[in-house]
């Protein structure tokens, strides 16, 4: 009888490789190898680093099956390398952007399992949200990596109780720069719709509009989700916005929803809640904000307290879809 297979523990916890890859993608490595600076010290004048450091980080990653080194002090690209090239991959590494503010927030991990609240802020100085606020910068990467640039265009094509036929008014509550609701709005051109997010977000809208045609039948307003939005849309939607917040928060953006759709809308949620019995894993969210992924079960209960009743609940194509409508 074959043993069964045994986790490698070293290989595991090995914390050099994952910050090689940080730091080469930081510095443009790959960019300056596609360039034809082939030679250590090519690329360490390039990088505008040290020549033995960086020579021996690149030898390691070599090792690791990332890069290649034909001969001594020259370096090339290999497949694997070449995924350094991917501007979407790039925004989550770059340590000089949010890839930095996710990589250390690992570090909080401790504190987080010991008590169970996010402590990004014994880190940054900050919690996670103010930090944005307090670096422009940061945030514009941030809104880049979960906006097309990093996580590509969303996909527009989930089915709703009834069908798309009676929409007309779609409110995208913490749409970000809007990209869902560019293609919500492209694909089913007879809708209007209203962006909702901050202020300092909804300013970069303008170009997704723009570019997608849509820019005559979009509305923005530049505000928290947690105060009073626009009252009166057939259709209020939540995408990837519940997973960010711990159930008090997400209880108190529920509400609003409920409240702004009253009497005949309803809300969708896309991303952030499960089936019941799902493998409860850990991500970034969850370390930077507290946020939580939920079952049904437990979502309802949440909807429940928010003043909404689940219509409707399963997985479709591209997203586990959560229908509700106000109680």
């Amino acid at each position: 009888m074959p043993e069964p297979d045994v986790a490698n523990l070293y290989a595991l916890s090995d914390l050099c490789t994952p910050w090689c890859i940080h730091v080469v993608a930081t510095l443009r490595i790959a960019d300056h190898l596609a360039a034809g600076k082939d030679r250590i010290e090519d690329l360490a004048a390039a990088a505008e680093c040290d020549r033995d450091v960086l020579h021996r980080v690149l030898t390691y990653l070599v090792g690791k099956g990332l890069f290649q080194e034909p001969e001594p002090g020259r370096f090339t690209l290999n497949e694997a390398a070449r995924g350094l090239l991917d501007p979407s991959q790039r925004l989550g590494l770059d340590l000089e952007g949010i890839g930095g503010r996710f990589a250390h927030a690992w570090g909080s991990l401790l504190a987080y399992v010991r008590t169970g609240a996010p402590a990004y802020h014994q880190v940054f100085g900050r919690p996670f949200w103010e930090d944005l606020d307090a670096h422009p910068e940061i945030a514009a990467s941030f809104d880049a990596l979960i906006g097309p640039a990093g996580h590509g265009l969303p996909n527009p094509e989930f089915q709703i109780t009834g069908g798309w036929e009676p929409v007309r008014t779609v409110v995208d509550v913490g749409g970000g720069t809007g990209a869902m609701l560019a293609e919500i709005l492209r694909a089913r051109p007879r809708i209007h719709g209203t962006l909702v997010d901050l202020p300092r977000t909804v300013a970069r809208s303008g170009e997704m509009f723009q570019s997608a045609g849509v820019a005559g039948r979009v509305t923005t307003i530049g505000q928290s989700f947690f105060d009073p939005l626009p009252a009166g849309a057939d259709l209020y939607l939540l995408r990837g916005v519940l997973n960010d917040w711990p159930d008090r928060e997400a209880t108190a953006i529920l509400s609003r929803c409920a409240e702004a759709a009253r009497p005949g809308g309803r809300v969708v949620v896309l991303k952030g809640v499960g089936p019941d019995g799902a493998a409860r894993g850990l991500s970034i969210e969850m370390m930077l904000v507290g946020g939580k992924h939920r079952t049904v079960s437990e979502f309802r209960d949440l909807a429940r307290q928010s003043g909404l009743e689940v219509l409707a609940a399963g997985r479709q194509a591209a997203y586990f879809v959560v229908e509700c409508r106000p109680a």
